[in-house]
């Protein structure tokens, strides 16, 4: 073939700008810097932008955040919604003194009228969720600030009629009238290790993930709460580690098999200080997971058998005497608990979610327990029930629809019709609705890409970017980074898995890598989302720089993919999981550029547990592992 000069030269040409370029990405690539673990854990490098202290106000064309623009402590601003912008310091710093000794606000929640905060300092955790510290009520017309009461308090609250607030102490249930600060015991038969009155055991504490065991009615006459009666459980030792000699600790834990705190739920009346037992029948061995009042002040009572595959709720009258059951579910496996219960203001109806026909979505009942309509189905998951503008009688929530690592916004009519999907941006958005759900609070981030905040209509009209991290996102293009690529394999039971795979900068297809595989892998949890990682992103990142390829992979039992992929290690722990991590090794060996003498496995908690079946059960495939 024959060429004309100016082809010949368009061609010599592009060939040249294409060297150029190529020469400058490998000089830019060279120039990046690498990630060091004081970056990551110490230096604060990677520190995201977000709305600390992000509420919603009464009034939804309103919302508060703490602001650190005047210095090291918050001020708690007032901001309006439609443009963004702050309207009132509602908390000064030169507010925030007792005694004449300033207090380092950490947390706050308004009263119901939205007259006075909450205010929270010297936050100790306890276990995973449990916490306490110390306590004051600020007056926003007064700007008085008042503690709350002596020693370190828990799980506090203001009751409906902001007229009270209650709180735990030494096992015990308190509260207290604002308006003249006396204090009441509601119980005082508290004792640690033996009874625990409106907090809760470690067991519920750790699995049915709540601490706060005391609820106002909305009337605010009464406090329904739980004792535990923990004396005949057997207790664990444990040593801390603090200062130069370890203290002995030893603490109420049953395990799998062994006796569980016995419990009862009681309900207080506040004018008369009387108490009532609610008849939880005669069988002691139960769960009672969850409680909430209804909008006519009726208690609903979860009721559980300790093998959880059966579940009742419970709804008791005013005084305790009638007590019907609303509601009945079954499995061949364990029923999954949350808080998706919601009596609408109709006082016949309420709204709940399950897994019954294989995946979770929301069913309307009427309080006689006849179901009245599947509101949410299909082959996918609701990831979030948000709640429900009954004015318009529209159902919000986030759902893993498009796929089981994203998560989207959508509304749907109560009868089940006229489905919408409201966010829009490919990846993970975790949604905040506002009380009066004109208004939505979006975090949304893919797996490359930080954390970005806006404030939204609840059509899905953007209203505001809150913060968008572009000093990270920039900050980040200085480094040595490589993108997050997710995949997906069969394994020999044809069962597809999914994963993602972090290469190393200047990945060469020619060459060997070794490989770190990071899993949890517990029940229903997902490490394989395309959401931002956090801190974690990088530290996989500073490994890829080392020269490994970081791999993570969501094992049968994990969720998002309904209750069949999910409860498939009922009874089996570990079994079916193991199987799954093998299997990504003896994939990933397949792959030209693995060095499948070289693979690792890295987990905690529940992957810790993983990573030493793996090193053990697997260890013809895994050359090491890290169990934390």
């Amino acid at each position: 073939m024959i060429l004309s000069n100016k082809n010949t030269s368009g061609m010599i040409f592009r060939g040249l700008v294409i060297i150029i370029l190529l020469q400058f990405s490998n000089l830019y690539a060279q120039n990046r810097k690498d990630i060091t673990l004081e970056d990551i854990w110490q230096k604060g490098t990677f520190r995201p932008e977000y709305s600390e202290g992000f509420n919603w106000m009464k009034d939804d064309h309103y919302f508060t955040r703490l602001d650190y623009t005047s210095g090291e402590t918050p001020e708690l601003v007032k901001y309006d919604v439609i443009n963004a912008t702050p309207v009132e310091t509602l908390l000064k710093n030169s507010d925030l003194t007792y005694k004449g000794n300033p207090i380092a606000i950490e947390d706050y929640s308004f009263s119901p009228d939205e007259k006075r905060i909450l205010i929270s300092e010297n936050v100790q955790h306890i276990y995973r969720r449990s916490k306490k510290g110390t306590y004051y009520i600020y007056d926003i017309i007064s700007k008085k600030i008042t503690l709350l009461s002596e020693g370190a308090l828990s799980n506090v609250s203001f009751s409906p009629d902001s007229r009270m607030a209650a709180f735990t102490r030494d096992n015990n249930l308190f509260y207290v009238d604002l308006s003249t600060m006396k204090e009441t015991a509601i119980t005082n038969d508290g004792v640690f290790n033996k009874i625990i009155n409106g907090s809760t055991d470690w067991v519920y504490e750790e699995e049915f993930e709540f601490t706060k065991a005391y609820f106002w009615s909305p009337d605010s006459r009464k406090i329904a709460y739980y004792r535990f009666d923990e004396s005949q459980v057997k207790e664990y030792n444990m040593q801390l580690w603090k200062g130069l000699y370890p203290q002995d600790y030893r603490f109420k834990y049953p395990k799998a098999g062994e006796k569980n705190s016995e419990v009862s739920v009681k309900i207080y009346n506040v004018a008369s200080a009387g108490l009532k037992d609610v008849d939880l029948g005669k069988e002691a061995d139960i769960y009672i997971p969850r409680m909430k009042w209804s909008e006519d002040n009726r208690l609903a009572v979860f009721k559980m058998n300790r093998y959880q595959n059966e579940l009742n709720i419970l709804l008791v009258s005013d005084n305790a005497t009638d007590i019907k059951t609303i509601y009945t579910e079954k499995n061949n496996t364990y029923i999954e608990i949350n808080d998706d219960l919601n009596f609408l203001k109709d006082r016949k109806h309420f709204i709940i979610s399950s897994e019954r026909d294989g995946f979770r979505h929301l069913y309307k009942y009427d309080l006689a327990g006849k179901q009245v309509a599947q509101i949410t189905k299909g082959n996918w998951e609701l990831s979030k029930f948000l709640g429900i503008d009954e004015s318009k009688g529209l159902v919000y929530f986030t759902s893993a629809e498009v796929s089981p690592l994203e998560r989207y916004l959508y509304c749907i009519d109560l009868d089940g019709k006229n489905k919408k999907r409201l966010s829009g941006e490919k990846g993970t958005h975790e949604v905040e609705m506002s009380s009066d759900f004109h208004y939505y609070l979006d975090n949304f981030s893919d797996a490359n890409t930080p954390t970005t905040t806006s404030l939204l209509e609840a059509s899905g009209k953007k209203v505001k970017t809150l913060t968008s991290n572009e000093v990270l996102k920039n900050r980040i293009s200085e480094y040595k980074i490589s993108k997050v690529e997710f995949f997906q394999f069969n394994t020999p039971d044809k069962i597809s898995l999914n994963g993602w795979m972090i290469k190393p900068a200047g990945f060469d297809v020619s060459k060997k890598y070794p490989v770190m595989l990071t899993v949890y892998g517990g029940p229903g949890s997902q490490s394989v989302t395309d959401e931002w990682e956090g801190m974690n992103y990088f530290w996989y990142q500073m490994l890829a720089q080392k020269g490994y390829i970081v791999v993570s992979i969501d094992n049968r039992g994990t969720g998002g993919r309904g209750a069949d992929f999910k409860k498939i290690t009922q009874n089996q722990l570990g079994k079916f999981e193991t199987q799954d991590m093998i299997n990504t090794a003896v994939y990933l060996s397949g792959l030209p550029y693995i060095d499948k003498s070289r693979i690792g496995i890295f987990g905690w908690s529940f992957g810790g547990y993983m990573a030493s079946l793996a090193i053990t059960v697997g260890a013809d495939y895994f050359k090491a592992d890290i169990a934390v």
